[in-house]
């Protein structure tokens, strides 16, 4: 995190997190059922679609994924139920190389997530929480426990409730780690929260919904991340889909390009962003090189169908980083 001087400033007056690598991913674990069709229905319609896929999702699952494969030594933080869903779930974090000694099993069913996704790769997502409404503090502290010291960076979201996600910022601020924050799905946060937040990253919607600002653009973008830096947060990186990121400092702006592809399912193009941002940071990489090599996730996921399925591996990612060059 030695991209900027205010970046310096933040972290120097905190503990230093251990240098061995590790991704702390607190947040939610879901299964995906995903439809496949040319459009999407009209309000009360009934349409025929292409394909059906169940896979293991979710906005924490699905960044501790990516942080294990892009090498990253990914731990995950969660709840799954008892119900067939949750050996899907557990299967797909172990088959990527997440560690899931910190994911509970509770009585009741798994969380999920109905996708619904268009020819274009345009989608709409209705979550039901289940499981993941019984991650308590008191699992987070067990997590912070064992690995707080061995971990130089939280990554968490916003489908777990809003109480454990701050419970989580606190306590990896105080422990030193690195705090990303995806702040998806979007919903009006306490204020009080973002000088604990070292990175902020939300897409366009995400940054309008939380700070009143519509992005429509670069300089919209820098706006709406001065919003966040001006409460705190040590930097915003707002996403822009095709348009690349915009970082922004409480001192600087700095536009990273996208890499062109063909996207055909935008799904999890953020949480590969966001968990190869983690890991990337984690494993030493500078901030810039980390957002670089989060937008070639990002790209790679979008051509691919699926949330987990879709999130590349770390030879893809350096190949794709190669030829971008």
């Amino acid at each position: 995190m030695s991209d900027t001087p205010q970046q310096k400033d933040t972290m120097s007056s905190r503990p230093s997190a251990s240098a061995s690598g590790g991704v702390l991913i607190v947040g939610s674990i879901n299964v995906d059922l995903t439809t496949f069709s040319s459009r999407l229905p009209a309000r009360g319609e009934t349409i025929i679609g292409d394909e059906f896929t169940l896979v293991l999702g979710g906005k924490g699952a699905n960044q501790a994924v990516a942080a294990g494969l892009a090498g990253g030594n990914a731990h995950m933080v969660g709840c799954v139920g008892t119900d067939v869903f949750s050996d899907v779930a557990s299967g797909g974090l172990t088959d990527a190389g997440v560690h899931v000694d910190h994911v509970r099993s509770v009585p009741g069913p798994t969380g999920v997530a109905h996708i619904r996704v268009d020819s274009s790769g345009e989608n709409d997502i209705v979550v039901v929480p289940l499981a993941n409404s019984s991650l308590s503090e008191s699992q987070i502290d067990d997590a912070f426990e064992a690995l707080g010291a061995s971990c130089r960076v939280l990554l968490t979201q916003l489908e777990i409730p809003w109480a454990l996600t701050q419970y989580s910022i606190r306590k990896a601020h105080d422990a030193g780690l690195t705090v990303v924050l995806d702040p998806a799905p979007a919903t009006a946060l306490d204020d009080a929260i973002w000088p604990l937040v070292d990175i902020v990253t939300p897409n366009e919607t995400e940054a309008a919904i939380l700070t009143g600002i519509e992005v429509t653009d670069e300089s919209s973008a820098v706006e709406a991340g001065r919003w966040f830096t001006s409460r705190g947060a040590t930097s915003a990186l707002i996403t822009l889909a095709a348009a690349g990121a915009v970082l922004v400092t409480a001192t600087s702006a700095e536009r990273f390009d996208s890499i062109p592809v063909t996207a055909i399912d935008t799904t999890a193009a953020g949480d590969a962003f966001a968990g190869y941002l983690g890991a990337s940071l984690a494993d030493g990489l500078t901030l810039t090189d980390s957002i670089r090599r989060a937008i070639a996730a990002g790209a790679l996921t979008v051509t691919r169908q699926g949330a987990s399925p879709s999130l590349p591996h770390r030879d893809e990612v350096d190949a794709l980083l190669a030829r971008s060059r």
